[in-house]
């Protein structure tokens, strides 16, 4: 199915999140900060879930890869505390917490129906079942993840087709 990306672009999705085992149930999923100061739920299935390589979203979270989940904003809520926002662009704006920094949501103008949240702050981040890496043109030469996704160079809006499937294949010498 076509689903938009983080940054309120469409992106490939075949899997949405899987939701299986005895830690939740099929309909509610739950994630927290690091201090546990904020607490959040959202229920049904999202939208997506995909990694993102984009410098904005690896200087959100210092880390070379940041993997999305997009949930229906009425179908999310916080259930304990609530988030700081840092404006990181025009439309946008990014939710933490103001006790531990942990990064929690991300919201576009563009897209207000729905919220991302970081697959890593589920209490169970094993739900989360990525679809595809986007901004792939932007990935750190040193870092590759060894799953056989799909590669989109930006998005895979408008029928975009991956530029590969894969992890990059090494060169030898």
């Amino acid at each position: 199915m076509t689903s938009l990306t983080h940054d309120g672009q469409s992106a490939q999705s075949n899997s949405p999140l899987q939701e299986q085992g005895a830690a939740m149930d099929a309909t509610s999923v739950s994630g927290k900060c690091l201090c546990g100061s904020i607490v959040f739920q959202y229920t049904g299935e999202p939208n997506w879930t995909l990694h993102c390589h984009c410098e904005s979203c690896r200087r959100a979270t210092s880390s070379p890869i940041t993997t999305w989940i997009s949930v229906p904003r009425s179908a999310f809520a916080f259930t304990k505390g609530a988030p700081r926002y840092f404006h990181s662009s025009p439309g946008v704006r990014r939710g933490f917490c103001k006790n531990c920094g942990s990064p929690l949501t991300y919201e576009n103008e563009r897209i207000e129906g729905e919220i991302h949240i970081y697959a890593v702050s589920l209490l169970d981040a094993n739900y989360a079942s990525p679809s595809c890496h986007v901004f792939v043109n932007e990935q750190l030469p040193w870092f590759e993840a060894l799953d056989d996704l799909p590669r989109f160079a930006t998005t895979g809006r408008d029928g975009a087709s991956p530029i590969r499937i894969g992890p990059k294949k090494k060169k030898l010498d």
